[in-house]
């Protein structure tokens, strides 16, 4: 289930990768605190996620407590599903690693090098977007994979905007990924509290939601 705003960013994702975006489910019971809401979300997400990616080796998950941590996906493991503890990014070269990043009004950062054949996938929000996760996650990109800034290519997620919240984070975000060279850079310039149809908001709904679920990987 690709959501709209990556089918419409035509160069995103390049060939060689695959990205996806499960919007909100409007059928799910969320009304409840994030374990209650993920616990009832979790068989459709694994549904969709089975069709989407047969191929996948292991599902990789950030804890994401709103930090500028990146964890590296190095090596392959025999778990299924791995969350990586006090991370908000990911990144990895290895085909068969999927990565998932869940958003309920931050932004998902999706990060792919054409050249090198890696990726990154982010968690970023008002702590996360001060803190420069994407500078942090490029950085470890050029150390690991000898990435170029300036082969990226870049998506933000639908995220809360103005006039729903009084930062514009996504806006940083841009203007980071400027600063570090980035070339390809888009937006997807869709408010999470603006429709509550296509998406769960935290603000919108007082934490009492669900959350939408970025996923990631080399094809």
């Amino acid at each position: 289930m690709t959501e709209a705003f990556l089918s419409q960013n035509s160069s995103f994702p390049p060939v060689g990768f695959q990205a996806a975006w499960i919007p909100r489910l409007p059928a799910i019971d969320v009304c409840g605190d994030r374990d209650f809401a993920l616990k009832n979300l979790a068989p459709h997400h694994d549904r969709i996620i089975s069709a989407a990616f047969p191929q996948i080796h292991t599902r990789n998950h950030a804890e994401q407590i709103h930090g500028n941590r990146i964890a590296m996906i190095s090596t392959h493991t025999a778990e299924k599903i791995v969350t990586h503890p006090g991370a908000d990014g990911l990144v990895t070269n290895l085909p068969g690693e999927l990565l998932a990043i869940y958003v309920a009004d931050c932004a998902a950062i999706y990060l792919a090098d054409p050249i090198t054949k890696s990726i990154a996938l982010l968690h970023s929000g008002k702590n996360g977007t001060e803190r420069n996760i994407l500078e942090n996650a490029v950085a470890t990109m050029v150390r690991s994979y000898g990435t170029k800034p300036a082969n990226l290519v870049g998506v933000i997620s639908p995220c809360i905007r103005r006039p729903d919240y009084e930062i514009d984070f996504a806006s940083s975000i841009r203007q980071q990924a400027d600063e570090l060279g980035i070339l390809n850079f888009q937006d997807s310039c869709e408010n999470t509290a603006s429709d509550l149809t296509r998406h769960y908001s935290y603000r919108m709904e007082k934490g009492q939601t669900g959350r939408m679920l970025a996923l990631f990987c080399l094809s």
